[in-house]
């Protein structure tokens, strides 16, 4: 049987530290506040370069013009109303918060089988995870999650970084076997950690902002992240190999209170639903294009990437087969055959013609 837990109630002590920072947030900029019928704060925890903030600010700028300023959207990024996903999360189920974005990883407390969607090599392509996110399995994962907790409401799922690949600091990985023996970093995962493992690694889950340290240290000897993260963050002073093996689409889910979509009339819904389609290819674009400059940045930095040949791509894939296996036993099938079928139907519809 599939195992669920779920989230505890937010604490006292963080429901006065988030609503103190929404007063001291709406006391920026009362006058958008008071002439809105609706006010959503957003929140995410990644800083104003990042692909999530561009996003924002379409949202932002699309849904308070096309509803007349009926609706102000006031932005916090960088974790400033909450620190970690956990809180965050907690925050918007109290709509203390009304938007939040966040990855898997993030999720997995109250929804264990999201991490179906992090499964190493599930999506083969851009086009195919592009298909597959912004499909019917949206609506299936939003009408799930909202049946276990009844205030999370998935309104899409964009794009956060490009690819997770192979970032090492000595050795230039160009099969699994390359990989036994070295200490990877990792997200706080279990499926991430399951890859490394499978390999013959060791995974090292690190906070985010620990990470250029412990490569600088040696406590780490490599880390599974997409360039654009790796050039922002110096990340590059230590890495010098990447090998694009592709094996995590960076899927970025955007959580509303359902409270706060629920009391919107029908053509506020239909406005902040365009609002989350256009922040979704907004996310997705923007990493495609920046990651042009940070490549011939991280080459130019005397970096080397390495594209895996067809046989090795499959050499990868065939290594972390055995996670279906671990998936189905820790959370059940019903998910992961969910996100393959969408992922197969979209191969098919993807076909070219002729």
């Amino acid at each position: 049987m599939p195992k669920h837990s779920t989230l505890k109630p937010v604490a006292a002590a963080v429901k006065t530290l988030a609503l103190a920072g929404l007063l001291g947030g709406a006391a920026l900029n009362p006058l958008a506040a008071s002439a809105a019928d609706f006010t959503f704060n957003l929140v995410h925890l990644s800083n104003t370069d990042d692909e999530d903030y561009d996003g924002a600010l379409v949202f932002k700028d699309y849904v308070e013009s096309h509803s007349n300023g009926r609706i102000a959207v006031q932005l916090y990024p960088g974790g400033q109303l909450c620190g970690a996903p956990v809180e965050c999360i907690e925050s918007l189920q109290s709509n203390l918060i009304q938007i939040f974005q966040a990855t898997t990883g993030g999720v997995s407390n109250v929804f264990p089988e999201i991490q179906a969607l992090d499964v190493p090599y599930m999506f083969p392509s851009d086009r195919v995870a592009e298909c597959a996110l912004g499909g019917p399995l949206v609506g299936e994962l939003r009408e799930e999650v909202l049946k276990r907790t009844g205030s999370m409401r998935l309104m899409t799922i964009g794009n956060t970084g490009g690819w997770r690949n192979f970032a090492t600091v000595s050795k230039q990985i160009k099969s699994p076997a390359d990989v036994k023996g070295m200490k990877i970093r990792t997200i706080n995962s279990p499926i991430q950690m399951e890859l490394v493992k499978n390999m013959g690694g060791t995974p090292t889950p690190i906070g985010w902002s620990e990470v250029y340290t412990s490569l600088a240290t040696g406590v780490i000897e490599g880390t599974k992240n997409g360039i654009t993260d790796i050039m922002s963050a110096k990340l590059n002073e230590h890495i010098k190999y990447i090998t694009l093996d592709g094996h995590g689409y960076m899927g970025s889910m955007w959580w509303m209170n359902q409270e706060a979509f629920a009391e919107l009339p029908d053509d506020l819904k239909q406005v902040v639903d365009d609002g989350f389609d256009a922040l979704r290819w907004t996310t997705i674009v923007m990493p495609k294009r920046r990651q042009i400059e940070a490549y011939e940045a991280f080459k130019k930095g005397g970096g080397t990437v390495y594209t895996p040949s067809e046989q090795e791509k499959a050499e990868f894939v065939k290594a972390a087969e055995p996670i279906h296996k671990w998936f189905s036993d820790q959370y059940g099938s019903k998910w992961l055959d969910t996100v393959q079928n969408a992922v197969n139907s979209c191969e098919a519809s993807l076909k070219p013609a002729g």
